[in-house]
């Protein structure tokens, strides 16, 4: 010790460690560990005490030596694609909410504006990370096969593949766009519209075809079909097409919130047009602007604390329980109705604060 140094600054001249802290509090150092461990067995008077003798030493567990000696970072990659629509940022909080409970922390990818992470796999792969997660982005077999050559868990969020081997969680998008069609049919509608969003997606092919197969076997025939990508300008440029040439259509179904607000917009400031009495739209997700009065979007739900919830049990069940079946988990929702949309007599019911499509039986068209 240096004269006029005292035992608190020899104390902190160095780092400080876990035996530092083991023995000021008087345990071992596995039971320092595990305090710090998320989930680990410790009592909770042992916990309190090597947390006091953390705070006095001034001790932070260094994550990435842990790392190193584990073989486990604790780092999950999330690829999320845009984020001006609002699904996906709601999502990302929520499953960062979820991971953190669980002691892991969130390393955001962004893909290419095609939604494809392919591209950027080897960023992935550099970073170690424990698991990861594809919010409504895309990914090839060969990318799959990649990751699980490579040890990486993956789980697809609002998206699936044709590849079985990947788990995945989405919303009920074909019954989801089937509940639309009927709805939609029911308030007296007969010249119907669909906004496709990117072609190669999961969601935008099955929000089709269940709109598309229920309209067709209930004698409506072919809707009309404008192409939006998912993307705001580009939905409102497809909305002002579509008026331009016209007949307008009286419906108006987009394969999400963020072109059904483009489409209000369109409609309502451009051509306008009286939301619903001229067009009724609807959209995909619920997200929070669909809720807005200003908007007040009639949406088919897709909701985000169970899918998220799903997404991290199943990303779990790879990374610590080492399961390898993989499992498609569809989570229903609920066709959500607001003043975007007219409504028909029957079959619209309150619960709670919200209205929401719930009809007896289905009607055919006649």
């Amino acid at each position: 010790m240096r004269r006029g140094q005292d035992a608190g600054d020899e104390r902190v001249s160095r780092e400080v460690n876990a035996t530092d802290v083991a023995k000021l509090a008087g345990v071992s150092q596995s039971a320092v560990s595990r305090a710090f461990t998320p989930g680990a067995s410790v009592a909770a008077a042992t916990r309190k005490r090597i947390l006091k003798a953390a705070r006095t030493l001034g001790y932070r567990p260094n994550l990435i030596a842990r790392s190193l000696i584990t073989r486990k970072s604790r780092v999950i990659g999330v690829a999320v694609g845009y984020l001006e629509n609002q699904f996906n940022p709601q999502a990302l909080q929520a499953l960062s909410r979820e991971l953190q409970a669980l002691g892991y922390q969130v390393l955001l990818f962004t893909p290419d504006q095609d939604g494809t992470v392919d591209l950027g796999i080897e960023k992935v792969l550099q970073f170690q990370v424990d698991g990861l997660v594809l919010c409504s982005t895309t990914m090839s077999s060969s990318l799959a096969r990649e990751c699980d050559n490579s040890g990486i868990p993956v789980v697809m969020f609002n998206r699936a593949t044709n590849d079985s081997s990947v788990s995945s969680v989405t919303g009920d998008n074909v019954n989801g766009a089937r509940a639309i069609a009927e709805f939609l049919a029911a308030s007296g509608h007969r010249r119907f519209c669909f906004m496709a969003g990117l072609e190669h997606t999961s969601t935008s092919r099955e929000r089709e075809h269940g709109f598309t197969s229920w309209l067709a076997q209930n004698g409506y025939g072919e809707p009309l079909r404008i192409v939006g990508n998912y993307e705001f300008e580009a939905a409102r440029d497809a909305v002002r097409l579509m008026c331009k040439q016209g007949p307008i259509p009286d419906a108006l179904f987009c394969a999400n919130d963020h072109m059904a607000l483009a489409a209000l917009e369109v409609c309502r400031s451009e051509f306008g047009l009286r939301i619903p009495d001229d067009i009724s739209i609807v959209g995909f997700d619920d997200a929070g602007p669909a809720r807005w009065p200003s908007f007040s979007l009639t949406s088919y739900s897709q909701p985000i604390e169970i899918m998220t919830s799903e997404t991290t049990r199943l990303l779990m069940d790879l990374i610590q329980r080492g399961t390898s079946s993989p499992r498609q988990v569809i989570v229903k929702g609920d066709l959500i109705v607001r003043n975007s949309a007219r409504r028909p007599e029957v079959g619209v019911e309150r619960v709670e604060t919200q209205y929401v499509w719930r009809p007896a039986v289905v009607r055919p068209a006649g």
